[in-house]
């Protein structure tokens, strides 16, 4: 039974919370150790954030925590345009106030040198370079999601785990180019809380041509009769 919407966003905004203080504090940690995180271990805590998250609140709203999944949900009818609107703004909610709270518990030359984890262009990386990949890491979460949480023929009880690894993966091969946001509530809350805009639009274009891209692809050709 689906749940009431306000049960359901706020599940959202759990989730999009626990992925950007998780993730983002993963970000901040590395730089208050000197580097002993690692990329391996961001990717880490971004994937097992949102493997338990979707364990845990998948049942509850479906476990998008991210505008560009919700957008790949609305684009294939598979949710109606308030909903998606509400889950969106929920998501950009729930990730706001974790990069809220993450202004309170780590020391502000921390927050400066990391800009509190946003998610950030490497050297020589243009706007163009980024989106494209933005759009290509997020083609391959939505799909993922799609195959593995959404298509009944799905693994079911173990789809929390693929999509927390798809998370990582993706992290590992692109987080030098652009951050591997993948998720724009992932880049607005800390964003906000850092004041830092530059290239912010590369992680609102890429994620949605990705995910709209990976869903239609996946309902149209994948998708069981």
């Amino acid at each position: 039974m689906p749940q009431p919407l306000w049960k359901a966003a706020l599940a959202e905004a759990i989730g999009a919370f626990t992925l950007t203080f998780i993730g983002a504090g993963s970000i901040l940690a590395d730089a208050l150790t000197g580097g002993k995180v690692g990329m391996t271990g961001v990717a880490l805590a971004h994937g097992l954030a949102i493997a338990t998250m979707v364990s845990a609140a998948g049942h509850l709203s479906g476990g998008h925590f991210n505008p560009a999944v919700t957008v790949g949900f609305l684009i294939t009818g598979r949710q109606p345009a308030g909903r998606g609107i509400t889950y969106i703004v929920a998501q950009l909610a729930g990730a706001s106030v974790a990069a809220f709270v993450l202004t309170a518990v780590f020391p502000e030359a921390i927050r400066q040198s990391a800009r509190l984890g946003t998610p950030a262009l490497g050297a020589g990386v243009t706007a163009g370079v980024g989106i494209v990949v933005e759009a290509v890491l997020t083609f391959l979460l939505v799909f993922v999601i799609f195959g593995a949480a959404v298509d009944p023929r799905g693994p079911g009880a173990v789809a929390g785990l693929i999509i927390g690894l798809v998370i990582a993966m993706d992290i590992l091969a692109g987080g030098a180019l652009t951050g591997a946001a993948m998720n724009p509530a992932r880049a607005f809350g800390p964003a906000l809380f850092s004041n830092f805009w530059e290239g912010h639009y590369v992680y609102w274009i890429g994620p949605a041509i990705g995910g709209m891209l990976a869903a239609l692809v996946y309902h149209r050709v994948f998708s069981a009769p």
